[in-house]
């Protein structure tokens, strides 16, 4: 189940946000600066790239502890930038003011929300699990 909900999120930040940011409301939007976009291609391939790393770290090498942080900080690190939107004009919605949403909910924060309470549920878990051990030997 752990393998199972750290690749959960492995693929939303790895494969669905490429997916859903490459096109013209993003990467090719041509009210984006070069600069902006730049960014943009930076953060979707370094993500990916720590993706990559977490599915090997979690498949090959069975360790779920190092990629359930990894990918804690990258959905975390989407939270906190959309809890701060205010604080440097950032806005999840497009400039027609449209917004994709799941239940009325934005779906970058409903899916990284999701995924992020369940990496934190598999690390307590572990930590629980630890504590027994410890407490048994």
């Amino acid at each position: 189940m752990k393998k199972s909900i750290i690749t959960f999120s492995i693929i939303l930040y790895a494969v669905a946000v490429p997916i859903l940011e490459i096109n013209p409301t993003h990467v090719f939007n041509p009210d984006w600066t070069p600069h902006v976009k730049i960014h943009e291609v930076w953060q979707l391939i370094t993500n990916s790239g720590i993706g990559i790393l977490c599915l090997w770290l979690v498949w090959i090498k069975k360790e779920t502890k190092i990629s359930a942080i990894l990918s804690l900080l990258i959905t975390g690190g989407f939270l906190l930038a959309y809890m701060l939107q205010d604080l440097y004009g950032g806005s999840m919605k497009y400039l027609d003011g449209s917004e994709k949403t799941l239940l009325g909910i934005n779906i970058g924060v409903l899916g990284f929300g999701i995924a992020f309470i369940l990496l934190l549920f598999t690390l307590l878990v572990d930590r629980l699990s630890l504590l027994r051990k410890h407490k048994n030997s």
